[in-house]
């Protein structure tokens, strides 16, 4: 289908109805409602009319009260701002509403990277049975985490689900009635969330959308590419859970609350089996299937609302009596509704009893910590140490030897409350987990900063404190490497893991399969997007070969976030592009906050963009062409620009006001006070703020909401100058038109500069203090503009994704007034004049301005 078709769709579909309905907003019969909506138009006119003359946005600002309101008071001023952002908040919302309803117009379903496109393409290819093959192996996990990027509370999250429902039938009556309950809900939460709070949050996408959208792709694999003869365990996608089992700089995820959050996830999958259970039975009214099928239903209902130890129901169970049921149906009931009986048993079979396997993780440095208070407290207790003397210093092979031998079972009440009773309780209720729900339920562990193979023989020792013996441990230990430095050492601490007798024992227990996780996020932070992302590749290719060469079956996790410069953007490419040199048995990554609501918000786009990565998990392998390959002179010119972008972002990073300039200019200071999160903004209790305590989430955020987005593309421009300069340039645009991993990291800066606005923040060029850096980026930023359309044969960004082009512009249209009002007010907050109580007034305003600016732009951090 042509690319015009979905761009006329989107305009019809998307932008047309977004304009009618937008006028309801000024219908609202709540307070002063009328008279924003009536000055907002000419606010945002100003807005665009000022940044093209030139204007700051506090010139704007002033401007505009001047000319259009009798307002003159400050504290007039900043009651209208908090409307204009309450108005704005709630035009991101039926934008997104309205964009979610038309995902199956401006989006192709059965083009490109659909399981109905990879069939036909692997029947024209006569590889039929190689694609039945890779599918009874191959498998995508996608991991939602509570990272800090979400600003819809759960309530609103359900008025965008439902509100779209009714956009997509054109109930204008229900429409408007959507409308007016969004302008007396509360979009910010009151008090910041509990780890469990976030759990039940996301369960809302497991329950409404990833339970049904999973299980919609299975049985279309089954019955459609197997023909109602797969015979294989593979479920083809896996949920993983973070909310209550990551403990990384979260002090208030305890083991109480894993065990809490683990029962939830129970609860809520048997309450979806329970559902389709009773509609089941309404369909199931045959001689005696229908006594099978009431009884069922009971024991879910125990289950759901008087759950005991004895009444507890196993997928082993429910396999047994749905495979029963369908046989009696075959063999006395003509086969009636067995379709019906065969989905709910593939969604037993992907979910279980667990729904989605919680992982747990903690900082290497905690582990370290733990181990040595063990020591000190059984010392002082007068019992035997764990730890020789003098273990500091001992070397890597000897502290790993100590570790190895540790075999006993700690008595959690021998230490007090704290970080290290709570990290054995985590060992124990990992068991508890696995009893209730099964293996699957909980079977991982990461270890976050992960720099030796000793940090990994840290966590294998504590488990044996628990209790765990060696040939029994059920879990699998999965090192994290972020920085560049540790993803350079990952294959030697791989390595020697490997030939260690004692984990090698472990991996034979786990299947020869070794998980290892890889962080784009801090992975950019530290060394920039280009260096970043091939330094992962490269990562990726050596620890390959290691687990080859070793007979492990290595299975790469990657840590993404929602835009380019964590890893997200458009990852289905990525995974498409990686080639042969990179095991590819599972795709395996994290999804948060934003790209959870863009991506799997509704049934329709959860579907398309899952089996966008099975696709392309599957093509990467069965066609994979020259496109995949990297000739040793890619290698050359990659190495290359990796390291020249490397040091500009180095040079730029070393700036003596870099952290400054992002404290003075965007609203870095403010996420710890938006409520969004359980988990504090910054690693360490310290007061002041450092570049290495400063979290991924924040640091990416923040530049987005200054419309910089430096990580994204800073560093790009440079290497690509040089590169030129060095009389390369031929050989980088063959290179762009020939590999396909190069050609997506280019596209997904191009992302990251769309979404960018120097215009906003112009006037900071004439400050005194902070020009010079200004300008820095703003140089960087236009060459790279310049280089990468002339690299791509393009005159615009993401040329050829329109409808992906025209909806970010839709929507910095929409918060354009909104980020006017967030430099006005930081700009107020810092003049020296302004009294304790006015500072405090602009602080919330900043905070609440930051939640449509980021709801709005879906990927930004």
């Amino acid at each position: 289908m042509p690319s015009s078709l979905y761009i006329n769709n989107f305009k019809r579909n998307v932008t047309d109805k977004y304009t009618i309905y937008n006028s309801l907003f000024s219908a609202l019969p709540f307070s002063g409602i009328a008279n924003v909506g009536a000055l907002l138009p000419i606010l945002l006119q100003a807005c665009m009319e000022g940044y093209a003359e030139g204007k700051s946005p506090m010139q704007i600002i002033d401007q505009f009260f001047e000319q259009h309101t009798h307002v003159k008071k400050d504290d007039e001023k900043i009651d209208r701002l908090f409307k204009f952002v309450q108005y704005i908040e709630r035009q991101v919302v039926l934008f997104d509403a309205i964009e979610d309803a038309a995902f199956t117009t401006v989006n192709d379903m059965d083009g490109a990277g659909s399981l109905k496109a990879l069939y036909n393409e692997a029947a024209f290819a006569g590889k039929t049975q190689a694609l039945k093959n890779k599918l009874r192996k191959f498998k995508v996990r996608v991991v939602l985490t509570a990272h800090p990027t979400q600003f819809y509370p759960g309530s609103v999250l359900g008025i965008i689900h439902d509100m779209s429902e009714a956009i997509g039938k054109n109930d204008f009556h229900t429409i408007n009635q959507y409308i007016q309950q969004l302008g007396i809900t509360p979009f910010f939460n009151k008090k910041q969330p509990t780890p469990y709070d976030e759990a039940v949050n996301l369960m809302w996408y497991l329950e409404n959308v990833l339970y049904q959208s999973i299980g919609n792709i299975y049985n279309h694999i089954a019955s459609e590419i197997f023909d109602s003869e797969y015979d294989s365990d593979n479920p083809f996608i896996e949920l993983g859970f973070w909310p209550g089992g990551d403990r990384d700089g979260n002090p208030y995820v305890d083991a109480a609350t894993t065990l809490r959050v683990a029962s939830a996830l129970r609860s809520a999958i048997i309450v979806c089996y329970y559902r389709d259970v009773r509609k089941l039975a309404r369909r199931l009214t045959f001689s005696g299937v229908d006594t099978m099928i009431h009884s069922l239903e009971q024991q879910l209902y125990e289950n759901v609302f008087r759950p005991n130890e004895n009444n507890r129901i196993s997928k082993q169970e429910l396999l047994q009596q749905l495979t029963a049921m369908r046989r009696l149906v075959q063999e006395k009931h003509h086969s009636l509704f067995l379709q019906r009986i065969d989905s709910l048993i593939h969604k037993v079979k992907i979910f279980g009893t667990h729904f989605a396997g919680l992982d747990v993780r903690q900082d290497s440095r905690i582990h370290t910590q733990v181990l040595v208070d063990i020591n000190t407290t059984l010392q002082s207790q007068g019992q035997r140490g764990i730890l020789p003397a003098k273990y500091a210093g001992l070397s890597q092979e000897e502290k790993i030897k100590v570790l190895s031998s540790l075999d006993m079972k700690l008595d959690t009440r021998l230490f007090p409350k704290g970080i290290t009773r709570d990290t054995l309780e985590s060992m124990y209720a990992i068991q508890s987990i696995q009893q209730m729900n099964g293996e699957a339920g909980c079977h991982r562990y990461i270890i976050s900063n992960c720099q030796s193979a000793v940090n990994v023989m840290e966590v294998f020792a504590l488990f044996r404190l628990c209790g765990w013996k060696a040939e029994q441990l059920s879990i699998d230990i999965i090192p994290l490497f972020e920085t560049i430095d540790d993803l350079q050492e990952a294959e030697s601490i791989m390595e020697f893991l490997y030939t260690y007798p004692v984990y090698k024992q472990h991996l034979k227990q786990r299947h020869q399969q070794q998980t290892i996780m890889l962080g784009f996020s801090d992975g950019t932070k530290d060394g920039g997007y280009l260096q970043a992302n091939w330094s992962i590749y490269t990562a990726k290719e050596n620890l390959t070969a290691i687990s080859r060469k070793y007979d492990i079956k290595a299975k790469f996790f990657d840590g993404r976030g929602g835009p380019p410069s964590r890893g997200g953007g458009k990852t289905n490419k990525f995974y498409a592009s990686l080639g042969t040199n990179i095991e590819n048995e599972e795709i395996q990554l994290t999804v948060q906050g934003q790209t959870i609501t863009s991506n799997f918000g509704t049934i329709q786009s959860s579907q398309y963009n899952l089996e966008q990565l099975l696709s392309a998990g599957i093509s990467n392998e069965l066609f994979s062409d020259n496109r995949m390959l990297l000739s040793q002179h890619d290698r050359f010119l990659l190495d290359e620009l990796g390291k020249l972008s490397y040091e500009a972002y180095q040079d730029f990073k070393t700036h003596p006001l870099f952290l400054a300039y992002l404290q003075q200019f965007s609203p870095l200071n403010y996420y710890s006070k938006s409520n969004i999160a359980s988990r504090p903004s910054k690693r360490g209790s310290g007061g002041g703020l450092r570049f290495e305590d400063l979290r991924a989430v924040p640091f990416v955020g923040s530049w987005s909401q200054l419309k910089q987005n430096v990580p994204g593309y800073f560093g790009v421009g440079t290497a690509l100058q040089q590169m030129k300069d060095k009389g390369l340039w031929d050989d980088v645009k063959a290179m762009f038109r020939n590999v396909l991993f190069f050609r997506t990291l280019i596209d997904n800066s191009m992302m990251s500069m769309l979404k960018s606005s120097f215009a906003l923040t112009q006037y900071i060029q004439e400050d005194p203090e902070y020009g010079e850096i200004w300008k820095l980026i703003k140089k960087e930023f236009d060459l790279t503009v310049a280089l990468v359309l002339e690299l791509s044969d393009t005159t615009q960004l993401m040329q050829d994704d329109k409808t992906g082009r025209a909806s970010i512009q839709m929507r910095d249209k929409i918060v354009l007034p909104l980020l006017t009002i967030q430099q006005y007010a930081l700009h107020q907050l810092h003049k020296t004049e302004a009294d304790t109580a006015t500072k405090e007034i602009y602080e919330k305003l900043i905070t609440r301005s930051m939640f449509g600016i980021i709801n709005a732009a879906r990927n930004s951090a």
